[in-house]
């Protein structure tokens, strides 16, 4: 099948799969896991330590170990509790990948988190936030919690794409609500079928995947999904394949659901041709 060109902001790309940075053993196995995902956008939180022991005493940073030339960079503001936080780590962001001629000084993933047993977003914090950094010209992809109110209220305030998590970060639960998603696209591609919705936070295993792209995402976002499994690489082909195996899905249109089974072989020729012969 043709390939399609998803948008979002300035960007065009043909993976809709964005996948992290975090959490991975070391960075040979992180750059495995994403070409393995086939993903063109790879998200760095500003906040975190991007250092790590490369040889003695010698720490290597993680843009250096990233191919930016094959890999558009997504800062996110990860690790932000308040909006003040997360404007300034968005600032930073761009300052740093504009510095390095990196593409990804355009956007940012916007965090504003509630608390730290949760890793919920503040609603508020997070509607500030995004009216700030639209007006200061950023691309603003924002997490969000499943409320299709407030997702349409980010949308509002200008954000180039709402991310609504499926589950809480880094549970693996999948996505639980299907029917607030479900809400969430509807509501916000009533106007604009092709604004850019992305399923970000709590995916598990591939058929989480594939769920949030049936129900008519257009991406999922994910990191412990794959760092975390007990052979990384094997499922981040596994999450490309959900991806896909979820899109054509949607595409495709699934049969509608029934209470009672509905024969796949035609039986009504076959009772009228036996009652004439018998």
């Amino acid at each position: 099948m043709t390939q399609e060109v998803f948008r979002v902001g300035p960007f065009e790309l043909n993976s809709r799969l964005f996948v992290g940075t975090g959490k991975y053993a070391d960075f040979e196995t992180m750059n495995a896991c994403l070409d393995a995902s086939g993903t063109e956008v790879v998200t760095v939180a500003v906040r975190r330590d991007v250092l790590a022991p490369e040889g003695g005493t010698r720490k290597r940073n993680l843009l250096e170990a990233l191919d930016t030339s094959r890999y558009t960079i997504l800062p996110n503001t990860a690790g932000c509790f308040s909006a003040v936080d997360a404007v300034r780590a968005a600032r930073l962001s761009r300052e740093l990948l504009d510095g390095l001629g990196n593409p990804g000084a355009q956007w940012v993933k916007l965090e504003v988190l509630a608390d730290t047993r949760t890793l919920l977003p503040d609603p508020v914090g997070s509607l500030e936030a995004t009216e700030t950094l639209v007006k200061e010209g950023f691309s603003v992809l924002v997490y969000t919690s499943d409320d299709p109110i407030m997702a349409k209220r980010l949308k509002e305030a200008g954000a180039t794409s709402v991310m609504p998590a499926g589950s809480p970060i880094g549970s693996g639960q999948g996505v639980l609500n299907p029917n607030n998603i479900r809400i969430i696209l509807e509501y916000l591609k009533e106007d604009d079928p092709d604004y850019p919705v992305i399923v970000d936070a709590g995916v598990g295993t591939a058929s989480d995947v594939t769920i949030a792209m049936e129900l008519g995402s257009d991406g999922v976002l994910l990191n412990s999904g794959i760092a975390s499994a007990d052979d990384p690489v094997t499922m981040a082909v596994a999450m490309r394949h959900g991806v896909e195996a979820g899109r054509l899905a949607c595409r495709a249109g699934r049969i509608p659901k029934r209470l009672y089974a509905t024969a796949s072989s035609p039986t009504e020729g076959v009772i009228a041709s036996a009652a004439k012969t018998g």
